[in-house]
């Protein structure tokens, strides 16, 4: 069929075969391709929209002259689906998806999953385990002698020797296990922009040993002299634990984690080898963040904002946001359990008005649009356009948290640009409703009442999420949190500013179990704190070590990386339950685990009737048989009204 033929056909079916990134020979005929210069493999569902990481870096470097297609989950037990459109002509990129592939398949409890996010009808079984590992050996078979690149979350957070939790081992850098030319971390559209024009103008995978945000394997005698960095900025590298020390020595790998956690500042980072065997990985520096003219050039790309029309089913995670606004990207809070800033960064990254308000008119072009923005934010919707007042002191600063223990003095948390761009959106033609549903930083927000105010008018549809995770201290310092105290204030002046709406909302808070640092003693005080302010948790996040995170250093090694002192972890899997029970107190069907920690706790005071107590006991006088008739009646005799909900995650 020739190409005018083809491209008869698709107007005769209603359907543009150029629509989207080439998924096929057709439609790659239809734009008069007989080529690809990069063929993208990608772990989800191949979804057009700027949420969807492999469909964002296809759209730039399409931007940029290059011709790219793109594979969604092909079947990993063959290399036919590979094959489909030939052999890129400078390299195959390759992402497991927007989530770790191990963590999108199992629980904290290591169990399957029912519903893959990510892919058609929230069906599991579209990916392999380990994606990366698997799409990489694929991809040396399927194409020999043509560059690997790896990206996307699971490579970047597993770039180093890693703890891995669904198998309980210490696994080295996936680069290596992929058996890739080049791994990208962090966000990569500088450095994937770069490694393609230099492929393009000439030069060899092997040449590309200095773009910033990439890693590359050096052999046997080409990394054991490398100079050791000894001073700050010297422009030394920094040598880790070598991952045979990290694999048998678990203070080596609490040291390997602090020191490759002072080196992510591009400001100031240095270069980081980590020998592997005869071999080791050497890392850059961290890409440069993008500026917000780079942000807004990014998100005006020509996205279908659809799912590939060859999907009968809905993807679940773009019905979650292809109504939604992102307006930055970076987190300073340096929370120990998260991975965003090992992923994205410290340094803020935001968008202009303009920009978000000309992808409001895209929004209106969407036939399923009726005037709703479900989310108006990002990792965190209050650090938008925050930023350190200096920037000299930000390239030269290591602090790993701009917020803990602590609002750093040299922290701008200025919420006038925000504010701004909420009254722009709401007031935009088309838009009747807009919710902000990212994260509030709560510490921040309490040090702008206006911010409060408008929140709680505008933008909260009768309960907003916010995330204080624990009621102790001690814990909280491990999870380099703000104290409970910061979060009870900031509820105070949301409860005052909803009132004042005129509004009956509510705070969704969520809450941890199982971090490490906190012991069944500590959650039965969190538990206590729960009955006090008359929290009902529906769902509990059990605490899940994800690669690259200082809480998972905490939870393998059993020590802080920074103070070297010891701390607690749950590890067994019973006890990381009875940790959860103890938030579910007033769930019957988690009472009898919830006796059992308070037992082991020594609190089995709380066991009983009297109106102090977690839990009625098992059996007698108090029980739950009789318990659950006198709730019964006492919910009978209140008047109806709306009461608070109950707390999800």
């Amino acid at each position: 069929m020739t190409i005018v033929q083809i491209r008869k056909s698709a107007h005769a079916s209603g359907r543009d075969l150029r629509r989207f990134l080439p998924t096929t020979r057709a439609e790659m005929e239809a734009r008069g391709w007989d080529e690809l210069d990069v063929l993208l493999v990608n772990g989800d569902a191949y979804v057009d929209h700027p949420a969807f990481g492999a469909a964002l870096i296809g759209r730039f470097l399409e931007a940029r002259g290059f011709r790219v297609g793109i594979v969604s989950q092909p079947d990993w037990r063959t290399t036919d689906d590979l094959l489909r459109m030939g052999a890129p002509r400078l390299f195959v990129g390759i992402t497991a998806g927007n989530m770790d592939s191990m963590l999108n398949k199992l629980t904290a409890q290591k169990k399957v999953r029912s519903e893959d996010q990510y892919s058609p009808g929230g069906r599991t079984g579209l990916r392999p385990n380990r994606a990366t590992i698997v799409y990489g050996n694929l991809c040396r078979r399927a194409f020999p002698g043509v560059p690997l690149v790896l990206g996307g979350i699971e490579a970047s957070l597993r770039r180093i020797a890693h703890y891995d939790y669904w198998s309980d081992q210490v696994r080295r850098s996936v680069l290596l296990d992929a058996k890739a030319d080049l791994l990208i971390f962090g966000m990569g559209e500088r450095p994937v922009w770069e490694v393609a024009d230099r492929l393009r103008k000439g030069e060899s995978i092997r040449d590309l040993r200095d773009v910033r945000g990439t890693a590359y394997v050096l052999r046997k005698g080409e990394w054991e002299d490398v100079e050791p960095s000894r001073f700050v900025g010297d422009g030394k590298a920094v040598i880790l634990p070598s991952y045979e020390e990290v694999l048998r020595d678990k203070e080596a790998f609490a040291e390997m984690s602090r020191r490759f956690q002072y080196e992510t500042n591009p400001g100031n980072g240095r270069p980081i080898v980590q020998p592997h065997g005869e071999e080791a990985v050497y890392f850059n520096p961290p890409a440069i963040p993008l500026e917000t003219k780079d942000m807004d050039a990014l998100y005006d790309l020509p996205f279908a904002r659809a799912a590939h029309y060859t999907y009968s089913e809905k993807i679940p995670a773009f019905e979650t946001v292809k109504h939604s606004i992102v307006t930055m990207r970076g987190c300073f809070g340096g929370c120990t359990f998260c991975s965003i800033t090992e992923h994205e960064g410290r340094v803020i990254q935001s968008r202009s008005a303009e920009s978000v308000l000309k992808e409001i008119r895209a929004l209106r072009r969407m036939d399923d649009f009726r005037g709703s923005i479900s989310d108006l934010g990002g990792p965190t919707a209050n650090m938008y356009m925050m930023k350190c007042k200096d920037p000299a002191i930000e390239s030269k600063c290591r602090r790993l948290s701009c917020v803990h223990p602590g609002v750093c003095e040299n922290l701008e948390t200025d919420h006038g640009p925000l504010l701004d761009l909420m009254r722009a959106v709401r007031e935009s033609e088309g838009v009747k409703k807009v919710f902000i549903a990212s994260g509030i930083r709560y510490d921040l927000a309490e040090r702008s009442p206006e911010f409060i105010e408008e929140l709680a008018q505008w933008h909260t549809g009768g309960q907003l999420s916010v995330a204080p995770e624990h009621s102790k201290k001690d814990v909280l310092d491990r999870m380099k949190k703000p104290g409970i105290e910061s979060y009870e204030r900031f509820a105070e002046q949301f409860q005052c500013a909803s009132e004042e709406a005129g509004k009956n909302q509510f705070l969704v808070p969520y809450f941890i179990s199982g971090h490490p640092g906190s012991s069944l003693r500590d959650m039965v005080d969190l538990a206590l704190w729960l009955k006090k302010k008359g929290m009902r948790p529906r769902q509990v996040q059990d605490f899940i070590p994800t690669p690259m995170s200082m809480a998972t250093c905490m939870y393998h090694a059993g020590v802080d990386p920074f103070t070297k002192k010891p701390v607690y972890t749950a590890k067994d899997m019973h006890e990381k339950r009875l940790q959860k029970a103890l938030l579910l107190y007033w769930d019957p069907a988690h009472h009898d685990e919830a006796r059992e920690a308070l037992i082991k706790a020594g609190r089995a005071d709380l066991i009983g009737s009297k109106p102090f107590c977690l839990v009625p006991p098992a059996t007698g006088k108090g029980s739950m048989p009789i318990a659950m008739r006198r709730a019964r009646a006492e919910r009978s005799c209140k008047p109806k009204g709306r009461k608070a909900p109950e707390v999800r995650r």
